[in-house]
């Protein structure tokens, strides 16, 4: 994937109605490559349940995303991957402040925005965007598609109703639907169809950071593959930097550079794709590939399944000559590196894990 950034208050490639480099107003200009699009440091989450009744309240709480340290390139696509409930789609929240951390910060651009108030914030959600996993609830059924797609437009006050239209009739174009799709409803659109708008309706904004939340997990083969080699012509075409988060890692495989593997909230393991698909060295990621399913009758034999409370008993004990960089602080699993860009979740042999 290509690196670098174009100006904060202008297109990439520029969108069809010319409307961003006129009308916006935003962060200041970066210089291409200087930082990170988007950067997650020490990130946590607890919720806080309550239960029982008036007298005998209890409040107990749950860790859901603990620690998490994660560097999204300028022009790359990380994957984010783990089982349903490891704390991935929390992590996308967080990143997107939809869901407030517990901790932690969140740097878009080299800017700390963890803790802006809604006014600071506004110019910077136009940096990151985001495509749901159910696009049926995330479209307006009230609104027609050009409507849906226009809104961002409307909400940051950029143009005015003739030009938004026109820059949602070309946006939908610009994703594979014909411009007379605009005056239609999401209810009259298939799967695959809905999700197109959603992307159209995160891109118009032209943002430094896609954030995609399984954005294929609903859709027949055939139209995933449509979805992916969407993804993959838009973020050449316009820069793009995506946090793609998903539990298929066939696709995650086809699309992304680099992979971070989630499990129980915390990061577990981070490589190169391939490094991840061929060198694994966490017990979770070998698992989440041993999951992946094959043609081969005699390659399914060979597969071992574990369940989640072995996998966490089973820490990876590293030599201090395995690791390539500094160890870091504290005791207990932490990620270390390993090797070029690869981070696994270890203690060195002696410590107790």
């Amino acid at each position: 994937m290509r690196g670098g950034g174009a100006a904060d208050g202008g297109p990439r490639s520029g969108p069809p109605c010319g409307l961003l480099e006129a009308d916006v107003s935003g962060p200041d200009r970066i210089p291409p490559g200087a930082v990170p699009a988007l950067e997650l440091r020490g990130l946590g989450k607890r919720f806080h349940l309550r239960s029982g009744g008036i007298l005998r309240r209890r409040v107990t709480e749950l860790r859901a995303v603990a620690d998490v340290d994660l560097v999204l390139p300028r022009g790359g696509i990380l994957g984010l991957v783990g089982e349903s409930g490891s704390g991935k789609s929390t992590t996308g929240l967080m990143a997107l402040r939809l869901l407030e951390p517990s901790e932690g910060q969140i740097l878009i651009e080299g800017t700390d925005v963890t803790a802006l108030g809604h006014a600071a914030l506004k110019p910077w959600r136009r940096r990151v965007q985001v495509v749901f996993q159910d696009s049926y609830s995330a479209l307006d059924p009230m609104f027609t598609l050009a409507q849906v797609v226009a809104e961002p437009l409307r909400i940051h006050g950029i143009g005015d109703g003739a030009s938004r239209h026109r820059a949602a009739l070309d946006w939908l174009e610009r994703v594979g639907l014909h411009r007379s799709y605009g005056s239609r409803y999401a209810h009259e659109l298939s799967g695959g169809q809905r999700q197109r708008v959603a992307i159209a309706r995160a891109l118009i904004l032209e943002p430094a950071v896609l954030i995609a939340d399984e954005p294929t997990s609903a859709l027949d083969v055939s139209v995933k593959a449509q979805i992916i080699n969407l993804l993959q012509d838009l973020q050449a075409e316009m820069d793009l930097s995506i946090l793609f988060i998903s539990h298929d890692l066939s696709v995650v495989r086809s699309l992304c550079d680099r992979v971070a593997v989630m499990f129980s909230g915390r990061i577990v393991e981070e490589a190169p794709t391939e490094a991840i698909f061929t060198s694994a060295r966490h017990p979770y990621t070998r698992a989440l590939l041993d999951a992946i399913p094959v043609l081969d009758p005699r390659q399914r034999r060979r597969r071992t399944f574990r369940d989640r409370a072995e996998i966490a008993r089973d820490v990876p004990v590293l030599r201090r000559g395995e690791v390539t960089g500094p160890v870091p602080e504290g005791a207990g699993p932490r990620l270390m590196p390993i090797g070029p860009d690869h981070r696994v979740a270890a203690v060195l042999e002696g410590e107790a894990a």
